[in-house]
Order: C-alpha cells, then sequence, then structure tokens
C-alpha cells in the first residue's frame, strides 16, 4: 500500500477537524493510508516549502496568506502536487485553473463529495507517480521528477542526483537506483554516472554531452550499448 502525503491548509480549527476527520474515515473505508500535515494559514506551508506531497488541501480565505497565493508560490517549485481548494464561494475558486487546481469543494462539505474528490485526486497522484520518484536525504523526503534528474553520480558511498535545479545527496548505490531506473530511458555510462537520455545533447569521442553543457565519460566497454539506448531513444519519439 503506498502512503500518500496530504497537506491540509485550513485556518478555522471546527473546518480543519472536519477534514482531518473525513480523511481518517476515508483511509477505515478505502484502506489508503495518509501522512497528513497540518497548517493554519498558506504562508506557513509556503515558508520554506519541499515538494514533498502528493496532494493539498487548501481553504482560500486565509488570514496571513490566501489559499490562491499559497498555490501560486508552491506552484513555481511543485508542478505536479495535486491541489484541491475548499472555500465557502465558488468565485474565489474559479481562478484555480492558474494554479491547475484539479477541482474545489464548497463548504459545508458533505462526505460523499468529500470522498469523491479524494478519490479523482489519488488517481491523479497514481498517474503521476511513474514520473517522479522519491528520494531519502537524511530525515527527508524529497519528490523529483524523473524529466527533472540530468544524470545520478555515485562518490564513494554516496548518491549525488543532479536535477536541473540543483544537487540533491542520498544514500543509496548506483546499482539499485540503475534497476529503479530501468524503464525510464536512464543508462549507465560507466561506472559513476546513470544518465538521463533525455539530456544528453550529443557524444564527442568518449563523452556524452548533457543539457547542462557537462561532459560525462561513456566507458570504452558501454559505449556501444550507450549509443544504440540513445538512437533507440530518440527513433523512439520520447520527448
Amino acid at each position: 500500500m503506498r502512503n500518500i502525503r496530504i497537506g491540509v491548509v485550513e485556518d478555522e480549527p471546527a473546518a480543519c477537524q472536519k477534514v482531518l476527520d473525513y480523511l481518517n474515515r476515508y483511509q477505515s473505508e478505502n484502506g489508503e493510508h495518509f501522512t497528513v500535515s497540518v497548517f493554519d494559514d498558506g504562508s506557513k506551508i509556503v515558508e520554506g516549502y519541499r515538494p514533498i506531497y502528493d496532494i493539498l488541501l487548501l481553504d482560500i480565505e486565509m488570514k496571513q496568506m490566501d489559499g490562491m497565493e499559497a498555490a501560486r508560490q508552491i506552484r513555481k517549485i511543485d508542478s505536479s502536487v495535486v491541489i484541491v481548494f475548499i472555500t465557502n464561494a465558488s468565485q474565489y475558486a474559479i481562478n484555480g485553473y492558474e494554479v491547475q487546481a484539479l477541482s474545489y469543494l464548497l463548504k459545508p462539505v458533505p462526505y460523499f463529495a468529500f470522498s469523491q474528490e479524494i478519490k479523482r485526486s489519488i488517481e491523479a497522484v497514481q498517474r503521476e507517480a511513474d514520473d517522479s520518484m522519491l528520494f531519502e536525504a537524511g530525515s527527508q523526503r524529497t519528490r523529483v521528477e524523473l524529466k527533472a534528474i540530468v544524470y545520478i553520480e555515485s562518490i564513494r558511498h554516496t548518491i549525488i542526483i543532479h536535477t536541473l535545479d540543483g544537487k540533491l545527496s542520498i544514500t543509496s548505490t548506483l546499482k539499485e537506483l540503475e534497476a529503479q531506473l530501468a524503464e525510464h530511458d536512464f543508462f549507465r555510462s560507466n561506472s559513476c554516472y546513470l544518465v538521463n537520455l533525455r539530456h544528453v545533447t550529443g557524444i564527442e569521442d568518449q563523452d556524452c554531452i548533457m543539457s547542462n553543457g557537462e561532459r560525462l565519460r561513456v566507458s570504452r566497454p558501454r559505449k556501444k550499448a550507450f549509443v544504440t539506448a540513445l538512437a533507440g531513444y530518440i527513433n523512439g519519439g520520447l520527448q
């Protein structure tokens, strides 16, 4: 059973408790497992936000930062989290398209409507699951879109995930990650690098040129297979 991480952002204690009660009921009735974090203002979740959530349930009207502005800030660094607004007035939710919200619920929210939206949200999360991956870095778990990973590097007992936005250090092995990403167009170019073929822009001598301008060594024994895999990726018409 996959653990689904949900952020509840609601400044009304009674309304917040109702959402939590609904989530507990949904878990019991549907065999799901949720890890829920609660915030009492949009500013609280935006501060230090990390893309670790699968679903956000956002109230819109809040004192310091409303749910719409919080969603705008979150979308700058997390394009995949499912957002559902919970609001007193539908006119506030109309602008939800700006932040690619899945839907909105009107207060007072009946359980049936809530459960239907949670079901839709979980289905959306499951569709995204193949396109992202959770990495454990110390005590934190961070979700990274696979298309944002340029390459993965092994340095002794540390794995460095090189993404379009920076680097992430985790404890794992290149062999383990190679197996996990085997169906996602990653290729082991040598003992140190697992390359995302999506980001290979060319090959020169024994190096592959990455979209960030870096040159990564392709070992001689692996070069023929690497070129074949790259050609297969390109000819496959993948993005």
